[in-house]
């Protein structure tokens, strides 16, 4: 049993069941669920209470719906006096690109990406309920998260992917423990083929789209920019949307430390997608609430944010407009540029993870400070090759 018990909730039906389900979405509509949780992070009022407290996701447990106490505010247990699924994820550094604009280096999680702050979090919630198998699909970096957290909580795993994911990627889900289901064609045909599984008796579906504990872990992101700038968020947070897990996480923080008087003001949101596959950026610009349908694929270096349907269509353009934020594409010779830019700067970082430099190096300026995440390692990926394949020297 959960310590806490929290409900999902179909945010477009309302309907309503216990987070101790293995049910993965809402039985009614089949959109992803929401967590009917209110986080009580007003403990964290004293920035001065965190330095003693454990460098992972979990020293703001009030914040998250599996802690269940004191204990886990000080991030030292969990469900049952079990320790909490931790592999150190989180207190990623926020190092300056210019005088206003910063990075904060997601890549340096434990499995090279920021899908660690959501995959803890799923790997904690399975471990609680005890199923037959975990199985999850990606592009890489999620599956990767998962794979090494289920390992860490000595769950079984499979990793639904597409058949053309990186060979680094897959030798890193491997090398966890976890199966891997090749499936032919592209990122939505895989996500197809692991809901179908999803279904079979005792299995955990650890979706980053549908599960919203996923939403939970990647809003520590905006939990440690408020630490490390001193009880402020910046002005302007640019961040990569595909489904916007991190995204919404964000949108979720914001709305807690705001609603609980913890800032004074909200950040405005600007989304980047790749010029290649970019719904979301031609639904918002049209004035739309929600998509008229999915996307045209287009090849894009930027394959983790390339979805052309995201089932969180409509909370994502809709958080974005609430922050008077907006959304950028950026093309692939931008994104070429981005990384070997920060290559040089010494910052070696994949072709999705740079998604939101490229935005930023292209527009103007932003008035006061702005933070760009730098989401996946160079070293999962490679440098991108120049245009006509040569390589970049």
């Amino acid at each position: 049993m959960l310590g806490i018990m929290t409900d999902y909730v179909c945010p477009r039906c309302r309907t309503q069941a216990p987070d101790t389900t293995l049910t993965w979405c809402c039985p009614r509509c089949h959109g992803p669920w929401d967590l009917a949780y209110a986080a009580a992070p007003v403990s964290l009022r004293s920035l001065t209470s965190l330095p003693p407290r454990v460098n992972s996701l979990w020293r703001y447990a009030e914040a998250l719906p599996l802690a269940t106490g004191a204990t886990e505010a000080a991030g030292t247990a969990g469900a049952a006096g079990a320790p909490p699924v931790t592999l150190g994820e989180g207190r990623t550094p926020l190092v300056p690109l210019t005088d206003t604009v910063s990075a904060k280096l997601d890549f340096l999680m434990p499995t090279l990406s920021f899908k660690d702050r959501g995959a803890v979090m799923l790997a904690e919630l399975a471990r609680r309920l005890g199923p037959r198998t975990v199985i999850a699909d990606s592009s890489g970096n999620a599956g990767t998260a998962v794979a090494a957290y289920c390992a860490r909580a000595g769950l079984d795993c499979s990793v639904y992917v597409p058949e053309g994911t990186s060979p680094k990627k897959l030798e890193q889900i491997r090398a966890h423990g976890a199966r891997t289901v090749l499936v032919p064609g592209d990122r939505e045909a895989t996500a197809r083929a692991a809901r179908a599984a999803a279904g079979e008796p005792g299995v955990f579906y650890a979706s980053h789209v549908y599960n919203p504990h996923f939403l939970h872990g990647t809003k520590t992101y905006a939990y440690e920019l408020w630490e490390e700038l001193g009880g402020r968020l910046p002005d302007t947070l640019v961040l990569p949307v595909g489904n916007g897990t991190l995204l919404l996480g964000v949108a979720l923080a914001v709305e807690e430390l705001y609603g609980h008087g913890l800032v004074h003001r909200r950040p405005v949101l600007v989304a980047v997608q790749a010029e290649a596959v970019s719904p979301l950026a031609a639904a918002f610009h049209a004035g739309a609430e929600k998509l008229p349908g999915p996307a045209e694929v287009r090849p894009t270096l930027a394959e983790g944010i390339a979805i052309p349907a995201p089932p969180r269509a409509a909370q994502i353009l809709r958080a974005v407009r609430d922050s008077g934020g907006t959304f950028r594409t950026v093309t692939e010779e931008q994104l070429r540029a981005a990384q070997l830019d920060l290559a040089r700067r010494g910052l070696y970082v994949e072709p999705t993870g740079v998604a939101c430099w490229a935005a930023v190096r292209a527009a103007p300026e932003r008035p006061g400070t702005t933070v760009v995440p730098l989401c996946g390692a160079g070293a999962k990926t490679g440098l991108a090759a120049a245009a006509g394949g040569q390589s970049v020297q």
